[in-house]
């Protein structure tokens, strides 16, 4: 039980708070102004400074947080005050939230900036916010100028195609639509289509998130229609056509379908927030099986995903009893894993020595990891979360995987009792999780055991699919192996081994050489020149296409993926500034598609 003091008497500890505070302050609003700006890029078509910008944004928490640190030591010599001071610290800086528009997040900011401070055994809740202190339900800005979190609409069957247009008329694009009415009449028509067959109840309404979701060259309206006690979650992407006109380009529907838009395999949206809860607290309304960690994340706030993130897992640890495990699989050339049964995430860590053929280095791997968190993952390469001095209780891993460890990573394992509580831990020095999914290999091999030819021609075509996307998003895998790759429980094939990964621009795509001798061309061994970044496309199909069937399925749709030329045009394209659409929905849903489809028909 904590003993906090029974008065809050050292002005030194006010004023650390209050410091504390300032620089929380000054990271949100940077945070906010940088996402509000997006608006003005998107209707610019500032493509490039868009993907600029959401790669830079992600920086802005840790420059604050060493801002933070430099002030408090400068000003108060932090690291030397009693504990009793940061004992009042803290509880001012609780007193300083009670009417704060962030609160969750500026409780994450006190304990990055203290845990930089403190010594490790004071990271309990005297000192730190291990829960949260202060609550973010019905947080509004009552400010007369401010925006509430969502519009609420109160349209009739009659009226249902001018109230949509007055919802997007309420963004204030500054840019003209192509042809808005009949936009929103295609709108009108799903809608209704999904109304049909209900009664319209008394609450009959549409309630619609104030601010446009923005990321890369899309702008996305999100929002429900509530009847009765039906809510149905819907989303509106909003693009630029080839003429730089603005077009709805379809209507998403359902929570699986927003679960993709928001998936943890794409680049974070930028939204402008007053009040960050209120909006988790609405898109959980969408999606009630999307943790909020994972909401957080897509938000572009992901040092709250990671408190969130922890506090789950802890909460998980609380209310279960299996152990840490190797995780099933071909075990990696350069990275560890390993998994808990019962928890739907997989744990990485590098490896200290890798074979000859990964000619790498830890600091690489890690570059490459920061590669893929700042760029846009375009539904094709999963987040990870990253940690450090991870502790976990020595009983809950198996002795396999303790001694996995120590043979392959030793400098990042620790087994003490650093707390000096009485329990043995497993202690990890750094750490990659990421969401659990299907390795591809092991997918494609239970669905030939099961006989199901159609789930491998399906995920065949989307194993070429996510290397096209991949490609159009300027990035090269590397390994292409489909133990690389992951199948997501929506069925979507997605990418998880970074090590090799390069820009596109970077690389150097080659034919074979013709052999010039008979010995060349019976030889087993590369006998041409090869240079660092040189790959051979045509080269990829021993490797990937052993089994016939898949074989087939693979040359029927991805064959360009074997043909240099098909990287070559898509690097040029690139360098010379083109952007390339991916789309987070599936292309039959877009409405250029139903139109193309109706007229062929």
């Amino acid at each position: 039980m904590a003993r906090f003091p029974q008065r809050l008497e050292s002005p030194l500890a006010y004023e650390i708070a209050r410091a504390l505070i300032d620089g929380f302050d000054r990271h949100y609003r940077l945070f906010r102004l940088e996402s509000a700006r997006a608006k003005q890029r998107y209707e610019a078509a500032d493509w490039h400074g868009q993907q600029r910008a959401q790669r830079e944004r992600i920086e802005f928490y840790d420059l604050r947080v060493r801002e933070a640190v430099a002030r408090l030591e400068t000003e108060f010599r932090a690291h030397e005050q009693p504990m009793a001071v940061w004992q009042e610290a803290k509880l001012h800086y609780i007193g300083l939230l009670i009417d704060h528009h962030q609160p969750e997040l500026a409780e994450t900011f006190f304990n990055s900036v203290s845990t930089k401070i403190l010594h490790r055994t004071y990271f309990h809740n005297e000192f730190i916010f291990v829960r949260p202190a202060v609550s973010t339900e019905y947080i509004e800005n009552d400010e007369p100028a401010a925006s509430a979190t969502y519009r609420a609409y109160y349209p009739s069957r009659e009226s249902l195609h001018e109230t949509l247009t007055r919802v997007i008329d309420n963004f204030r694009l500054q840019r003209p639509f192509q042809d808005l009415p009949r936009d929103t009449a295609q709108v009108c028509r799903v809608m209704a289509h999904r109304l049909a067959p209900m009664r319209l109840r008394a609450n009959f309404q549409i309630q619609v998130l104030s601010s446009l979701f923005y990321r890369n060259k899309g702008a996305y309206a999100v929002g429900k229609i509530i009847n009765g006690f039906t809510e149905l979650p819907f989303a509106l992407p909003i693009l630029h056509d080839d003429d730089g006109q603005l077009v709805i380009d379809a209507c998403l529907f359902g929570e699986d379908e927003l679960q993709m838009l928001f998936s943890f395999a794409r680049a974070y949206f930028m939204v402008d927030m007053e009040v960050p809860s209120a909006y988790v607290q609405f898109l959980r309304s969408l999606m009630p099986r999307k943790p909020r960690a994972e909401i957080y994340n897509a938000l572009g706030l992901a040092k709250q995903g990671k408190t969130l993130f922890y506090r789950d897992f802890l909460y998980h640890l609380r209310h279960s009893s299996d152990k840490f495990r190797i995780a099933p699989g071909i075990r990696g050339m350069v990275m560890l894993v390993f998994d808990l049964p019962s928890f739907p995430y997989v744990f990485k860590l590098i490896r200290d020595e890798f074979p000859p053929q990964k000619e790498t280095t830890r600091e690489q791997v890690q570059g490459k990891y920061l590669l893929v968190k700042q760029h846009d993952r375009v539904g094709r390469m999963a987040d990870t979360l990253e940690y450090s001095e991870v502790a976990f209780a020595r009983d809950r891993f198996e002795d396999e995987l303790v001694e996995e460890i120590r043979r392959h990573a030793p400098s990042q394992l620790e087994i003490s009792d650093r707390d000096g509580d009485g329990r043995e831990e497993v202690i990890i020095k750094h750490l990659y999780i990421e969401r659990r999914m299907i390795p591809l290999n092991i997918y494609l091999q239970e669905a030939f055991d099961a006989g199901a030819l159609g789930q491998v021609e399906r995920a065949v075509i989307e194993y070429g699919n996510a290397i096209k996307d991949l490609v159009a998003a300027n990035i090269f895998p590397g390994d292409m192996l489909w133990k690389n790759f992951g199948v997501t429980r929506h069925g979507k094939v997605v990418f998880y081994d970074y090590d090799e990964i390069e820009y596109l621009t970077d690389c150097h795509f080659r034919h074979v050489p013709q052999a010039r001798t008979e010995e060349e061309e019976l030889s087993g061994e590369v006998w041409w020149r090869v240079g660092p970044r040189d790959v051979f496309p045509e080269t990829f199909a021993p490797f990937l296409l052993g089994n016939p069937t898949v074989r087939e399925v693979f040359m029927r749709h991805h064959a360009d993926l074997l043909d240099p030329a098909f990287w070559q045009m898509h690097k040029e394209r690139i360098q010379s500034g083109h952007v390339f659409d991916v789309f987070p929905y599936e292309h039959d849903k877009r409405f250029v598609y139903q139109a193309s489809s109706e007229l062929a028909a």
